[in-house]
């Protein structure tokens, strides 16, 4: 496992914090490719449960360095919060914590942005988590948006930040999101950041292409899932970022051939957060059993999560855009006790059978889930540690599962903490 990205396969939520943290033991360095503060990924530190939203979930593991890389969209206060609240719970983070100089930052009017665009949309939002992260990829394209490294250079700063307020202050204006903007206290306060994040600012091109060179271990972690990615999603309903492995390449700033394995993870059901076609959502009384026992709650805005059986389509369609050969099932546990559970293997569209993904949501929306019907389990499994002393039943579902996708399943998750999982061989 020299170089690994990980990937969430469903419409995020996947458990990707804990398995990166499971993982992270085994390598030098973690990395942050894409995203912002709108993932929150969860972690059970020392019985508490620790919500990480930028600095990557290696940072619990003792001198395992970690980066934050260009790809991402960084709210300085977030990401000062965050430092602060690890360093409170003894995490040493010095000297292990690297964020790209060049990674672009996010302002007080892209989060007022955010709010008045979904304001907007009425009936037709997104669904997004108000954080701003779709406003500052937008200038980040347009090619005005402010980095890391400008709050260090103050004359390249507050010209930057005089056009951008000048350049948002028409619309802003038209919608009464004006008045909470004051050029002196927005130059002052992200200055104060710049100098706060100094010394964790860094050329992380230059470091991961020396670490790659001494051969470390590195391990990329992606935020959202494949069907949140802004080309290959579930459109418009998507995040602003590429959440595929490709996206690894252009948020880290590495070459296609470094890369040795990409993991996608995938719950043993599916979830997704906002609005948005979901062929295989539950009914609205198994979607409230599932979810409590889930714990089915957006980690970053506490949004309760839609939950459906497991969509073999919809997973078939994250291998092809992201390439995986091997998958993590988490959140195993939560389907004990079903008599019968149900996963969709294609989609019946007015006389058509679809067994590809598609693209267009009016096909997506008005198609109904074929399934096939598997034999539950009873038994409590959260406390089992080896493979073979799962219920027969558990083991069939989960070899169905590989079988079907044509994939290895590594490790089962099967509760929330750190140490309940299972590695299948």
């Amino acid at each position: 496992m020299a170089i690994t990205i990980i990937i969430g396969a469903q419409w995020g939520d996947e458990g990707k914090g804990k398995i990166v943290d499971y993982l992270s033991k085994d390598v030098d360095i973690v990395a942050r490719f894409q995203g912002g503060n709108n993932a929150g990924h969860t972690v059970v530190y020392e019985d508490k449960e620790l919500v990480l939203h930028l600095i990557p979930c290696g940072i619990l593991h003792k001198d395992i360095a970690c980066v934050i890389g260009s790809g991402v969209v960084i709210n300085p206060k977030v990401l000062i919060e965050e430092i602060e609240n690890l360093q409170a719970l003894g995490v040493n983070i010095e000297n292990r914590v690297f964020v790209s100089e060049i990674a672009n930052i996010i302002m007080p009017y892209h989060t007022c942005l955010d709010r008045i665009n979904e304001q907007i949309r009425g009936k037709g939002k997104i669904g997004t988590t108000g954080k701003g992260i779709g406003p500052a990829y937008m200038d980040m394209v347009a090619r005005v948006g402010i980095r890391a490294i400008d709050l260090l250079e103050e004359e390249i700063f507050v010209k930057k930040l005089k056009k951008n307020l000048e350049e948002k202050k028409f619309f802003l204006k038209q919608y009464n999101g004006w008045g909470e903007f004051d050029f002196s206290k927005i130059k002052e306060g992200y200055l104060e950041y710049g100098q706060k994040l100094r010394k964790y600012l860094l050329n992380t091109v230059v470091y991961l292409d020396e670490a790659i060179r001494k051969q470390k271990k590195i391990l990329f972690e992606g935020a959202q899932g494949t069907l949140l990615d802004v080309c290959y999603g579930t459109f418009p309903y998507v995040t602003s970022s590429n959440t595929i492995a490709g996206g690894a390449c252009t948020g880290i700033g590495i070459g296609p051939t470094v890369i040795n394995k990409v993991v996608g993870i995938t719950k043993a059901y599916t979830t997704r957060v906002g609005g948005g076609p979901f062929p295989t959502e539950f009914s609205e009384e198994m979607n409230s059993n599932i979810r409590t026992k889930g714990k089915e709650f957006g980690a970053t805005t506490g949004r309760p999560r839609r939950c459906g059986w497991l969509d073999m389509v919809a997973l078939k369609y994250a291998k092809q855009v992201n390439g995986f050969r091997n998958i993590v099932v988490t959140k195993l546990d939560i389907l004990s006790g079903l008599k019968d559970i149900k996963i969709c293997i294609g989609y019946k569209y007015e006389q058509e059978v679809l067994k590809n993904f598609p693209h267009s949501l009016k096909v997506l929306r008005e198609c109904e889930p074929i399934y096939e019907t598997f034999p539950g389990w009873q038994e409590d499994i959260s406390g089992i540690s080896d493979y073979k002393d799962l219920p027969f039943n558990a083991k069939k579902y989960l070899l169905w599962i590989e079988k079907m996708l044509e994939v290895k399943v590594d490790l089962i998750s099967i509760g929330p903490k750190r140490n309940q999982i299972v590695r299948k061989d």
